[in-house]
Order: structure tokens, then C-alpha cells, then sequence
């Protein structure tokens, strides 16, 4: 399959080897930024939190880019390399379209315990290695569309061992997925409702109707783009939704996204939070999101009248304190002025009693008589 490639279509490589994986921050680990026809990528792998249980790869866009306005035809593939055995290096080929509303694309490539078991090959000396072959022709990609892009050449090459936790049932309802959002993107149309199933494969687009969204719905696809990326229980719950319903579900979450993301503490008003917890309960009793990640931060938000109220109470209490220090400050001042007239006084006083005799004033002068 390598070869056949290498002798149809002219690819640019990138390589991100990444040492000492075990003391990344596995959250946030992404590769340098890197040129191909002009275009700044980078590689990133999926947030690996408790609940993750798979490896993941995406490509994605690095330039600085508007959100709208801007599109590229990309037929890449991405390969974790099998570093004992190279024939069982995972490729995963595929031709996308990424724009403002997907600037990013990936897929999981196997078992996150099979990735972190060095017996596996594909993370030895704490070190794995990872690669993106990029076309260089858009002719190129549209040519190999057809040929290369079968469900089978799609399919992750797991190799699971007798160890694997991947059970073979599970790996060909796996394949059966990808075979449907393959198909169905190959032909130009998207699934229907009856057609989405479970996929590790299935982006927001496969769910959503982006022709059919209003602007205003439209300036929240990146926010959803962005957040499934990280949270991707988001899309799989929805896969047996109808159309309407995930619609809905995707946009209420799109407009709390834009909500918190957008408001500043001093611009949020009564009627905001009004506004936002009562989308925020419904949400939460009638989508099926898993939204015990973005809690805390819509809490936060219902606080912030409390939060304002506490706010204005304890500023007027420090400019009281401050008003009351600052008469405390002149009432020092005009004490000290006191005691120092006070000690001129007492010293003059006590000249003027030095040699003086009290008289009886009530007595009468008189005189003597010889």
C-alpha cells in the first residue's frame, strides 16, 4: 500500500517524534507548526484523560485564519509508526475539505493500553513517533479519490494480539461504521438518520446540515468543531438522534459555548442569567450530553449576579473603611496640633505661678492707725 502510494501521488512528509511521552502534559500535546504547499499544520493527539481510552490523531490547521471565507481540498494520510515492526505501523488515509467550520480532522488509531504497552512497538524507550504525508497536487487527490479512498484502505491496521482488549466483534462493527460515513461522504451526500451509527470517524458534519444553518447558527460551528474535538461523547450520543433533535441539541450547546465565551462579568445581566439557566436546565434533562465537564464554568456564570451583589457590597464596605481611615488620620492631626498647643499652654502656665502669691481679694486694704 506504501508503494503504491509513493509511485501515484507526490506526498510531502512531516515527522514528529516525541520523547519522554510519559512526562508531556498529555492534554495539550501538539507538534511544532509546519509548512507544506504554503499551508501551516500542526499534528495533535487527543486530550488523554482518564475516560479516554483510545489513541487519536488530528491534523490540523495552524495558520491564522477568519473563521469563514477560506477552504482547502487536503488528501493526507496519518501513520503511527510501529517501530518493531513497520509493517504494522496504523495509517489512516483520507481526503477532506478544511475550512472555518473544520479546521481540524483525525480519527483514533488503537487502544490507548495497547499504545502504552512497549510490547505493542508503537511507544518504546518512552518515545513514539508519528507522521503526516501531505499531496502536493490537488489533481493528485482528486485522482487517487476514487482508487484509494475504500473502506478498507481506511480501516487502522490494530493487529490486535491475543492481549488486545479490542475483541474481534467489536473491531468489525468498528469497520462496518467507517464503511457507512465513507461511503456516504465518497458519494457527496451525507447519512441519514437511519444510516448514522456508532463511528470514531463521525464529525460534527455528519450529524448537522451546515447548509441549513442560519448565520447566526453558522458563527457557532467552530465552537462545536472545537469542543467535539476535545469531548468527542458529544457526537456519539447523538448518532441515533433525529435530525431536528440533534439540530437542536448542537445549537443550544453552541449558544451557551458563544455565552461563556463571549461575555464579560460586567456586561452580564438579570435577564442573561435568567436566559442561560433556563437553556442550561433543559440541556441537561433532554440532550444526552455527558456536560459534567462544562458545569462548573455555567455555574460560574449563574453566580455572577450573586458574585456582583457581593461585589458592590464589599466595595462600598472598603470605601467606608477608607473614608473612616481617612478621618481617623485628620482627627490624629488635629489631636497632635491640641497637644502640642496644650503643652505651650501648661509651660506658660507654670512661669507665671513661679513667685506668685495668692491674695484674698475679699479682704479690705485698710490702713494703720498710731
Amino acid at each position: 500500500m506504501e508503494n503504491l502510494l509513493r509511485s501515484s501521488v507526490d506526498f510531502e512528509k512531516f515527522t514528529w517524534k516525541i520523547e519522554n511521552f510519559s512526562k508531556q502534559n498529555t492534554m495539550k500535546l501538539r507538534s511544532k507548526a509546519f509548512k507544506i504547499r504554503g499551508w501551516s499544520w500542526r499534528i495533535l493527539v487527543h486530550p488523554l484523560r482518564k475516560d479516554v481510552k483510545h489513541f487519536s490523531l488530528f491534523l490540523t490547521v495552524a495558520d491564522s485564519l477568519p473563521p469563514y471565507g477560506w477552504s482547502r481540498n487536503t488528501f493526507f494520510k496519518l501513520a503511527l509508526i510501529n517501530q518493531v515492526d513497520r509493517n504494522k505501523s496504523i495509517v489512516k488515509v483520507t481526503r477532506q475539505r478544511f475550512n472555518g467550520g473544520h479546521c481540524c480532522w483525525g480519527s483514533l488509531f488503537l487502544n490507548l493500553s495497547d499504545f502504552l504497552d512497549y510490547k505493542q512497538g508503537y511507544l518504546v524507550r518512552d518515545t513514539c513517533i508519528i507522521e503526516v504525508h501531505i499531496c502536493l497536487s490537488d489533481f493528485a487527490a482528486a485522482k487517487v479519490q476514487d482508487n484509494y479512498l475504500s473502506p478498507n484502505y481506511l480501516t487502522p491496521n490494530l493487529n490486535p494480539t491475543n492481549d488486545s482488549k479490542l475483541s474481534d466483534q467489536a473491531s468489525e462493527s468498528s469497520l462496518d461504521d467507517e464503511r457507512e460515513i465513507v461511503s456516504a461522504r465518497t458519494s457527496g451526500s451525507s447519512p441519514t438518520e437511519g444510516e448514522i451509527r456508532s463511528s470514531a470517524d463521525l464529525t460534527l458534519k455528519d450529524l448537522i446540515d451546515f447548509e441549513s444553518l442560519k448565520p447566526e447558527e453558522e458563527a457557532l460551528v467552530p465552537l462545536l468543531e472545537e469542543v467535539c474535538i476535545w469531548h468527542p461523547s458529544l457526537i456519539r450520543s447523538q448518532r441515533k438522534s433525529t435530525r431536528l433533535f440533534r439540530l437542536w441539541a448542537f445549537i443550544s450547546l453552541g449558544q451557551i459555548l458563544y455565552f461563556l465565551r463571549t461575555k464579560k462579568v460586567k456586561d452580564i445581566s438579570e435577564d442573561d442569567c435568567k436566559n442561560l439557566e433556563e437553556l442550561w436546565k433543559e440541556l441537561v434533562r433532554s440532550s444526552g450530553f455527558d456536560l459534567a465537564w462544562l458545569e462548573p464554568y455555567v455555574q460560574t456564570a449563574l453566580g455572577v449576579k450573586a458574585y456582583m451583589e457581593t461585589a458592590q457590597e464589599l466595595k462600598k464596605q472598603m470605601d467606608n473603611v477608607v473614608a473612616l481611615e481617612i478621618k481617623m488620620k485628620k482627627l490624629r492631626g488635629e489631636l497632635a496640633a491640641a497637644e502640642a498647643e496644650f503643652e505651650v499652654a501648661r509651660k506658660g502656665l507654670s512661669e507665671l505661678r513661679k513667685g506668685f502669691q495668692v491674695m484674698d481679694t475679699n479682704a479690705a486694704i485698710g490702713y494703720a492707725m498710731f
